[in-house]
């Protein structure tokens, strides 16, 4: 570690995440965005670098480069420059520290590298907005690198160079997603590097600066704090509620779906008929590919691995002649798909094997032992979580040959937040269908049901909903019921202004779902402290006063925003 630097009271610490050196040419192979930061910067000094390894890997392959610096006079500045997404897969207890420590998060790409950038956002980004679980940390985005065409265009519409490059449009798109700032680096010149990207950074450091400094004054009051004779206390003005976000419960919630058995489409039985457990297909074919080609969501020929054909063929088969019992279960869409489980073994854990995909799909010790209660034999229990594994595997991406446990020493396979993506707003496996504004909205039962209690009392109860098609939606418009929805399908949230953070948390209250309740205050209220004292006072709103009863009534909130536009 560098050990000359000055003790300073105060630091910033930024983590940088990603390759960005395809993006530009290669004539000085050690030029990065960090070190090109760190070296031309003048509030930069007494820079200092150490390399970092995995004992896992080559000395020639660091996993992160540590530059300690001095800012603003006596600020220590600690940038943890990771050039490697391995982290996330060969350290996962390393990257989940240095998110967890950051003040600053800085993800870097070429924008001529589209593989790399479709990886990254596919397999990364949702690990880095899990760790983040809706924290204030600042991430900035940098699409590092010229675009090699002839006519190169950094327009969000143009499509000129969207077969080989990284788009405009596709950054920021990702940067919506994160909540992050999307910068443009055409090259690592004094411009884009220190006044550009150097400009934004300084002031994500200052901010992080003075909310610390502003956390350490609060600490030193309270030490000393007088016991002697206080003085008169003068009527302070109206502040901001404090809110603090509410942890998400998205794994419980579709947990839980599976104990309650409602919105049930799919039933497994043994091979002599005898029912074993009852499933939804939506959260099935949201995690494996099997399941999408068992239930018809895919063809065999949209399948190219012929081993996932195999399986799902060796392991099931759906039946619907009359042998099976009458079933009184059913939906609108019809009576529950009904499917044999040929493997004895498979079939007898299939009830363990089901809690474990709707608890994430992550918790594979607990999974382990539960089968080791059932079956004695451990070539029968090696061999049934080996086809559990295979069965949630994306095709090409993990070599079936390993067993479970050299698995979980690398980036566990779990259900995302991201899985049911596939599924929102298409008419895949729907089985409802919203009207709204003249429009139609397709939905799934189980995945409202399990997010909503108040969409399952409405589909399970008495009411005509529950044994309807179409539902009518009204007192909210089509994009706020979509951007509800979304948040239910996915566990995120992210409002494109302050007024359709506030359509969306009439909406949240109208069907009592208090955690979105919560994004979308927390929103409001860090949009609101950010504005200029005559903006805020020109939009006529007592905003204090009307998030304080926004958790009464929705009401209360509607009559607020009485003479605002209308909120979509």
């Amino acid at each position: 570690m560098a050990g000359s630097l000055k003790p300073s009271p105060m630091s910033v610490n930024v983590v940088a995440f990603g390759n960005e050196r395809d993006g530009f040419s290669e004539d000085n192979q050690q030029s990065s965005l960090i070190w090109t930061y760190l070296g031309r910067s003048a509030l930069v000094s007494e820079t200092e670098s150490n390399l970092l390894l995995n004992s896992a890997n080559h000395t020639g392959n660091p996993v992160f480069t540590e530059y300690q610096a001095c800012v603003f006079g006596n600020v220590r500045l600690v940038v943890h420059d990771c050039p490697l997404w391995d982290i996330f897969d060969s350290d996962w207890y390393t990257s989940q520290n240095l998110i967890g420590g950051a003040d600053i998060i800085v993800i870097k790409y070429s924008v001529n590298d589209k593989s790399s950038f479709q990886e990254v956002k596919d397999s990364y980004v949702p690990m880095i907005k899990r760790a983040l679980n809706h924290c204030t940390i600042p991430v900035i985005i940098s699409a590092v690198g010229a675009r090699k065409s002839e006519v190169p265009c950094t327009c969000p519409l143009c499509t000129l160079d969207r077969g080989s490059c990284v788009t405009a449009s596709e950054g920021i798109q990702l940067a919506k997603e994160l909540g992050a700032t999307y910068l443009e680096l055409h090259s690592l010149s004094d411009f884009y590097v220190g006044k550009y990207f150097g400009g934004v950074l300084e002031y994500f450091m200052i901010q992080s600066l003075n909310q610390k400094s502003s956390e350490k004054m609060k600490k030193r009051k309270k030490s000393h704090k007088c016991h002697g004779v206080k003085p008169p206390q003068l009527e302070q003005p109206e502040k901001m509620p404090i809110l603090k976000g509410e942890a998400s419960h998205y794994n419980s919630d579709l947990h839980n779906l599976l104990i309650c058995c409602q919105c049930v489409d799919v039933i497994f039985y043994s091979e002599d008929l005898k029912e074993v457990v009852e499933a939804h297909k939506i959260v099935l074919c949201s995690v494996s590919h099997v399941f999408m080609l068992l239930f018809n969501v895919k063809s065999p020929a949209d399948i190219q691995d012929s081993s996932i054909i195999r399986t799902a063929q060796t392991l099931f088969a759906v039946n619907s002649e009359a042998v099976f019992p009458v079933s009184n279960r059913g939906s609108p869409c019809g009576p529950p798909v009904r499917v044999i489980v040929k493997d004895s073994f498979f079939c007898f854990c299939l009830s363990d094997i089901l809690h474990f995909i709707y608890s994430g799909a992550f918790q594979w010790e607990l999974l382990e032992e539960d089968i080791k209660k059932k079956l004695k034999d451990p070539g029968e229990v090696e061999l049934v979580l080996e086809k559990v594994k295979f069965i949630l595997i994306t095709p090409g991406k993990v070599n079936s040959s390993k067993n479970c446990r050299s698995h979980q020493t690398a980036r566990p396979l779990q259900l995302c937040d991201t899985s049911l993506r596939l599924f929102f707003n298409t008419h895949v496996l729907a089985d409802v269908i919203f009207q709204i504004q003249g429009a139609t909205v397709p939905a799934h039962r189980a995945v409202l049901v399990a997010r909503c209690e108040v969409m399952a009392a409405m589909f399970n109860g008495s009411y005509i909903e529950a044994n309807s098609f179409l539902v009518p939606v009204y007192g909210v418009s089509k994009d706020t019921f979509l951007s509800f929805l979304e948040y239910l399908y996915t566990d995120s949230c992210c409002p494109a202004s302050i007024l359709q953070a506030m359509s969306l948390l009439i909406c949240a209250e109208m069907y009592q779902v208090s955690r979105l309740q919560h994004i979308c205050e927390l929103y409001i209220i860090t949009h609101l402290q950010s504005m200029p004292s005559r903006e805020l006072a020109s939009t006529s709103l007592s905003v204090v006063s009307l998030l304080r009863k926004a958790k009464l009534k929705s009401a209360v909130l509607s009559r607020c925003t009485d003479g605002l536009p209308v909120c979509t």
